[in-house]
């Protein structure tokens, strides 16, 4: 699965690195203000026709699957109460200054370095905190998101890519899918408010502290932390960006 097929990952509709920070913040506000032009009981509709139901096989919370579980503000304070050790910064780092500091839009759920990759929470293809799972959790695989067909039209979609999990026979209720819907919807509206807000935030730092997105350099320290070496990541959370510090990065983009 790549990340366009993960709710809150990039779709490819969205400006690249390359494009001015300011120019890549009006497209998300724009993508934000078209995300309710699909409504909830329109992608409800969408939602109980998949016929999709959970089976609790645990495939989506591998890397097998999905390349990682992007999570929100308040999922980060959540799971910090939980496991402190359970999460890490997301990767693909998405900036780096020419001093060789990486930046993030936010953290990720730790994944194991066994062969599938599995979530950090998962034990023997079970989630052990099922019931206080996180947002993107909850709504997987569900997901609303703009993508372009082969005449280059743009449509909405409401599911992300089909049967490689759960069960697709099951017989949904308007409340339930629709109570889905706004909770797929609202997690969207989420997602793109904490990259607004990380751009906006990257883009007053690096003017007041006379830094620059360096490509070169980024691709240097990026693979320098793949390959274990020491590398200084700044996350975006809670409207600050702080310093990675824990020595461990087991996990982290690998």
């Amino acid at each position: 699965m790549t990340s366009s097929d993960i709710p809150g990952m990039n779709t490819g509709l969205l400006p690249p690195v390359s494009v001015p920070v300011p120019y890549r913040i009006i497209a998300l506000m724009q993508e934000r203000n078209r995300l309710y032009s699909c409504s909830p009981e329109h992608l409800a509709a969408g939602i109980r026709a998949s016929r999709f139901r959970c089976a609790g096989c645990g495939a989506c919370c591998t890397k097998a699957v999905s390349s990682h579980i992007f999570l929100l503000d308040r999922d980060v304070e959540a799971v910090q109460a939980i496991d402190p050790a359970a999460y890490v910064p997301a990767p693909d780092p998405e900036f780096c200054d020419q001093d060789g500091t990486l930046y993030v839009s936010g953290y990720a759920l730790r994944m194991r370095d066994d062969t599938t990759g599995s979530c950090w929470f998962l034990d023997n293809g079970r989630c052990r905190i099922y019931d206080k799972r996180f947002s993107g959790c909850r709504i997987y695989p569900h997901m609303s998101r703009r993508s372009a067909d082969t005449s280059g039209s743009v449509r909405w979609r409401g599911f992300a890519r089909k049967y490689r999990h759960g069960h697709y026979d099951a017989e949904l209720s308007g409340d339930e899918s629709l109570v889905l819907a706004r909770q797929v919807m609202e997690y969207e509206n989420a997602y793109l408010s904490q990259q607004i807000a990380f751009l906006e935030t990257i883009h007053e730092y690096f003017l007041i502290h006379d830094l620059r997105h360096d490509p070169v350099m980024h691709r240097q320290q990026v693979q320098r932390l793949r390959h274990g070496g020491k590398v200084t990541v700044r996350v975006y959370h809670a409207g600050d960006l702080e310093t990675w510090k824990k020595a461990d990065p087991s996990g982290y983009l690998r």
